[in-house]
């Protein structure tokens, strides 16, 4: 039986609940949590009032979420079935869409269970826990999804040790483990994913439309550089739209053999590209140096990273990193500025880029702007969960 205990909450964070927020805040509790992770939480207002149930789990965002505001409602695995099966229905076009393999199919808070993602991957699920907490749900959950859908093999990724980052592990879960890599499709274009090799499978799924976009509309005859580019997904998709040239820069070493079997799979000749293992900020002092420019410059940078030189983070630094990759910029060019951080919103994001623009004295227009595709679900009434943004900017 799992433990429950009853929290009083404080007036603001009692009125953020009213307004349908899932999140439990620390310093919206009138005490701290004596209990372990996991614990279901009774919350209750200063008068005694009913205001929901959720669990309680620490991660970066909080210490918990709402996860029913009906008192009479069980916690166990029936709950999670139905919230499992409104979460597929609602990716119906996805699933029956064959040139798109991998895709969100549950979407922690936005389908109603904060700290829990899974990804579809081609027949395979992967788990994805943020917290202790919802980790304790682990037995409940696996049961769940093996009742609500035929799944070849399931894997996790834990991302919780006390720093907030992914445990090593093997991951697999239950059912047929998989034979990696694992090719999966999304818009016709060919991706390799591990589910079972460190914290990421090898493409980020939110970032499903700006690749499609890049590929149909922005790359043709353009000369495109891919910065933070990871295995080079913006990079095979900007190939496939006829680019002339990709260049893929990234710090990280085994990103040049990562992004050349990307390449590869989809039938191009990587050695007709460029595939750079370099710290980033160098390389833009390096494509100054040598009078470099390109036609398209996507900036899609981790929240934070550290490298022997420089300490990246998104909320202190991206302006300088805008105005960066300006100077490198052609006449007329594009540039594809993303962040996925959750430290601010869309409006402080295009101050951050307009302050650039201006420092560089360099007119712009914003040519598209994205967020979250359909599948990675957010509801409306916590729309800090859309934490994507991006926006295709024309140097004038």
């Amino acid at each position: 039986m799992r433990n429950e205990l009853t929290v009083t909450v404080k007036d603001t964070l009692r009125n953020e609940l009213a307004k349908g927020s899932p999140l439990v805040t620390k310093d919206g509790l009138m005490n701290d949590i004596d209990a372990s992770e996991g614990s279901l939480l009774r919350l209750v207002d200063k008068d005694g009032e009913y205001l929901g149930t959720g669990y309680y789990g620490e991660q970066n965002k909080g210490a918990g979420w709402v996860l029913t505001r009906n008192q009479d409602e069980a916690v166990g695995q029936a709950f999670i079935e139905r919230k499992l099966e409104l979460a597929f229905s609602r990716r119906e076009k996805f699933f029956n869409n064959p040139n798109t393999t991998a895709f969100r199919v549950f979407n922690g808070e936005g389908d109603g269970f904060g700290g829990l993602t899974i990804d579809y991957y081609a027949g395979f699920y992967l788990l994805s826990w943020y917290s202790e907490g919802v980790y304790s749900f682990r037995e409940d959950v696996v049961a769940a999804l093996e009742n609500v859908v035929e799944c070849i093999g399931i894997y996790e990724k834990k991302r919780f040790d006390t720093k907030g980052q992914y445990i090593e592990d093997d991951d697999f879960v239950s059912g047929e483990r998989g034979e990696f890599p694992l090719i999966v499709q999304e818009n016709g274009v060919n991706y390799a994913v591990y589910l079972n090799d460190g914290a990421m499978t090898g493409i980020f799924l939110d970032q499903r439309d700006v690749r499609q976009a890049i590929r149909t509309k922005y790359a043709d005859g353009k000369t495109v550089l891919n910065t933070f580019s990871y295995t080079g997904a913006f990079s095979v998709a900007a190939a496939l739209g006829g680019a002339d040239k990709t260049t893929s820069v990234d710090l990280a070493k085994r990103s040049s053999a990562k992004t050349i079997e990307q390449f590869s799979i989809n039938g191009i000749d990587f050695d007709e590209q460029d595939i750079l293992v370099m710290d980033v900020f160098n390389y833009f002092k390096y494509a100054k140096r040598k009078n470099l420019s390109f036609d398209v410059v996507v900036l899609d940078p981790p929240s934070f990273a550290r490298s022997k030189k420089h300490v990246f983070s998104a909320a202190k630094d991206y302006t300088n990193l805008m105005k960066e990759s300006i100077d490198i910029t052609e006449p007329g060019g594009l540039i594809v500025a993303s962040t996925n951080s959750a430290s601010f919103n869309m409006k402080k994001f295009t101050q951050m880029i307009d302050k650039a623009f201006k420092d560089r004295d360099q007119k712009y227009k914003v040519v598209e702007t994205y967020s979250l595709p359909a599948d990675f679900h957010v509801d409306r009434r916590f729309p800090e969960g859309d934490y994507l943004k991006v926006l295709f900017l024309r140097l004038l």
